[in-house]
């Protein structure tokens, strides 16, 4: 593994572990976007510190993963009740609800205009309209936990199936490939890159490539145990993730070159990342923090 390189890890406190950030983004008004999964809060923050607190719903809404929307808004799951969130830039929360058990987790725009999501407990990808109206996609597979999801370069939705080792994609129509993992594991975060979508997988510590045909490849982190969780790409090819298990965040070039960073505090369990407003990268920290680092 090749030497980490002198970027400095910068952690910001902004609540703590009985908030608990999870699910981070870059929002279309230029600031960050957090999930506080515990406290069942959305949270704002801008590059130079300003920091707001919205409820996401009722207590143990669990919001989970958020994103961009195709509509200027915030987008988010609710894994703890059944609902997908949306919030605006001002902290108006609009909550649509989702048939019980369902269990959302993973949550993207589309390129129709809508957003997409995945429902763990009912093998099924859901689509949502900005106006709220829903449509279920069942998938082909009992009991894989759809978990994280992403559209690709190819105008489809790729999702990871954590317990059915393997990757999805679904075209507008719902129309579904599964992709096997070559080996055992349990991937969870996705994302997309300029040919390919990338994954993590949490169980067998490393990360994977899968081109549009569904050709795989995988590349060992040096620590099995690290837990990879949350994946995002930068135009340059580059990956960036967190290691859940490890403590660390790591960078993955497209040829599968590895360079990790310490997180200056020990049991940080970060999970989201994402490219700020900035440029720079940020993951949200379960401990109650962020960490940014330069790209």
């Amino acid at each position: 593994m090749p030497e980490a390189d002198d970027r400095i890890v910068q952690e910001i406190w902004v609540a703590d572990a009985e908030a608990s950030p999870y699910g981070i983004t870059t929002g279309a008004d230029g600031a960050l976007w957090l999930t506080l999964v515990k406290s069942g809060e959305i949270a704002r923050l801008t590059v130079d510190g300003v920091f707001d607190r919205y409820p996401a719903g009722p207590v143990g809404c669990r919001p989970t993963i958020i994103t961009a929307g195709v509509d200027d808004a915030l987008w988010f799951t609710r894994s703890g009740d059944d609902h997908i969130g949306r919030i605006t830039s001002d902290g108006v929360v609009t909550a649509f609800g989702l048939p019980s058990g369902a269990s959302p987790f993973g949550i993207c725009a589309g390129p129709d205009e809508a957003m997409w999501f995945t429902e763990m407990n009912t093998d099924r990808i859901g689509r949502i309209t900005a106006d709220g109206r829903v449509t279920h996609f069942d998938l082909p597979i009992e009991g894989g936990f759809p978990s994280m999801i992403d559209h690709g370069p190819d105008g489809a939705l790729w999702f990871t199936l954590n317990q059915a080792n393997a990757i999805g994609r679904m075209s507008l129509d719902g129309k579904t490939a599964i992709y096997p993992l070559p080996d055992p594991g349990a991937p969870v975060g996705i994302t997309r890159g300029t040919d390919a979508l990338w994954f993590v997988d949490i169980a067998a510590g490393r990360i994977g490539s899968v081109d549009l045909q569904g050709t795989m490849r995988t590349f060992p982190l040096p620590d099995p145990t690290a837990k990879p969780h949350a994946i995002t790409a930068l135009d340059s090819g580059d990956c960036w993730f967190t290691e859940w298990g490890a403590n660390r965040l790591g960078r993955i070039s497209p040829t599968g070159e590895i360079i990790e960073y310490d997180l200056p505090t020990t049991e940080s369990e970060p999970h989201g990342i994402t490219v700020g407003p900035d440029g720079a990268v940020w993951a949200a920290l379960e401990s109650g923090a962020v960490a940014r680092i330069a790209p």
